[in-house]
């Protein structure tokens, strides 16, 4: 099960990876035509008014579909070869449970769901995000399972992954009249989930923040975001902050579920980051630098913080405890004191600098003392928890070190950095599958013994994470695209 849920939160990053254009369009945009974020008409006729207004929709025909690029996102991501049958059955699978579930469509069925305001709001939402990794599902499981399928020759024609949409719609059919039972309930659940948090304010915002960073080993932080940031229950913290509106058009304090993580992700892992630097063996200093200062400066510039965390979440797991209740800390400490921001991405100074522009934007000045007090609050408590409990931060591990010292990828060269893996994973014979997220080699073995995680390690890469016997993940970061590819050549 936990495998599963792995390989799905590695497809979400294929359709959330879409999300830094809109970020980037709409941020210009708003600048050039404020008109635009405000829902007024557009007043100038100027290229510039005319340039922003263009770029604001365009931007917006994703932010606006994002349940779309969850469901090509996930079919095809979760396919066992990527296969865009899988994509196109995942669509049929959406088309068929969103027309099924429609308001018009089941308050024909039901018509007492007309009178029940909770029931027919449920099914007005039901085009949302988790409908959308539901088709996804349907689609990939569907495809993995029938792509193969031979039938007789008089049906011949829909053999093999032609009848992979057809089975998907079968099934979206079987769902569909599942979910028109147990949809009400599951929304209402979510709904009184998110209206809990939302009724205990800055702390409900920190508890969010908390588990948000909590769940990222496991991927189930999706999850969790699809409530909070998209319109799964009708809060939408992140689609209607891009959408130009403000607090007054929505029943919470907009921004505030993505607020807090500014100061986190830009300030508080550069501090954290120079805690296990000070904190290393000072034969290993430079190690840890190799390992944490470059990924202090992606989490500054985009927000992607995976190469930080998964530098240490599993050498010293009760730090990373300690890691996410900081983020719930300063959620509710920015959120009360009235900063907010918001991201298309992740928190990091690309989209604070978009997002600053738009109305639902406070105090974004705010960010220099909330920041200077994040990078020295993750500062102490790193270095004091490292220090007093001996934690195997990057560069105080026991491990002997010639092979890392070697493998620091200065040079970045690729094809060397990929030999390197492969030969730690046992040899291509080795090798069942390979694929890669946005920061992780993610690939499926046959020997888990013939694993070497010191040599993988001597690569450079921020670390290596084993969910299964049959199941090696290799933290590489933001350039592990170029990885895959050298190594995809030599498989």
């Amino acid at each position: 099960m936990m495998k599963y849920l792995q390989k799905l939160g590695k497809s979400l990053m294929l359709p959330v990876a879409c999300l830094p254009i809109c970020g980037i369009l709409m941020g210009i945009g708003y600048a050039l035509c404020p008109e635009t974020m405000q829902g007024g008409d557009i007043a100038g006729t100027g290229f510039l008014s005319l340039l922003g207004f263009f770029l604001v929709k365009a931007g917006g025909a994703l932010i606006d579909n994002m349940a779309w690029l969850f469901v090509i996102g996930v079919g095809v991501g979760m396919a066992d070869d990527h296969d865009g049958t899988a994509g196109l059955a995942a669509l049929a699978s959406w088309l068929m449970m969103t027309n099924l579930l429609a308001v018009g469509t089941v308050t024909t069925l039901m018509p007492s769901i007309a009178d029940d305001a909770n029931k027919s709001l449920a099914f007005a939402k039901i085009g949302n995000p988790f409908i959308g990794i539901l088709a996804g599902v349907i689609g990939a499981s569907c495809y993995n399972r029938f792509k193969s399928t031979k039938l007789p020759d008089w049906m011949s024609f829909f053999s093999g992954k032609r009848c992979v949409a057809i089975i998907s719609g079968v099934v979206s059919i079987l769902v569909s009249a599942v979910l028109l039972f147990v949809w009400p309930i599951v929304f209402g659940a979510l709904i009184a989930v998110g209206q809990g948090i939302v009724g205990m304010g800055a702390i409900g915002a920190g508890i969010y923040a908390f588990l948000n960073r909590l769940l990222i080993p496991t991927g189930l932080h999706h999850a969790l975001n699809n409530v909070f940031w998209f319109d799964t229950i009708g809060l939408g913290d992140l689609t209607h902050f891009w959408a130009g509106e403000t607090s007054a058009d929505v029943t919470w304090s907009l921004g505030m579920y993505m607020s807090g993580f500014f100061p986190c992700m830009m300030f508080g892992i550069p501090g954290a980051a120079l805690a296990m630097i000070h904190t290393a063996k000072s034969d290993k200093k430079k190690v840890a630098i190799g390992l944490v200062a470059s990924a202090a400066v992606c989490s500054f510039v985009c927000g992607v913080t995976e190469p930080f965390e998964f530098a240490f979440m599993f050498l010293a797991p009760m730090l990373y405890v300690i890691y996410a209740l900081l983020y719930g800390i300063f959620t509710t400490i920015t959120v009360l004191l009235g900063f907010r921001a918001g991201f298309s991405f992740s928190a990091g100074a690309t989209d604070l600098l978009f997002s600053a522009s738009l109305p639902a934007a406070q105090s974004t000045l705010l960010i220099i003392p909330l920041g200077i007090a994040a990078f020295a609050v993750f500062y102490v408590v790193f270095r004091f928890a490292i220090v007093k409990f001996d934690l195997k931060t990057p560069g105080r591990e026991d491990d002997d070190l010639e092979a890392e010292k070697r493998a620091v990828l200065s040079n970045n060269d690729f094809t060397q950095v990929a030999s390197i893996i492969l030969e730690g994973l046992g040899g291509k014979g080795n090798v069942k599958s390979l694929d890669n997220c946005i920061t992780r080699l993610r690939l499926e073995i046959n020997d888990y013994t013939q694993v070497d995680e010191k040599k993988i390690k001597s690569a450079g890469v921020a670390g290596v994470m084993r969910p299964s016997k049959t199941a090696v993940q290799v933290i590489v970061g933001t350039k592990v695209q170029f990885v895959a590819d050298e190594m995809k050549k030599m498989l």
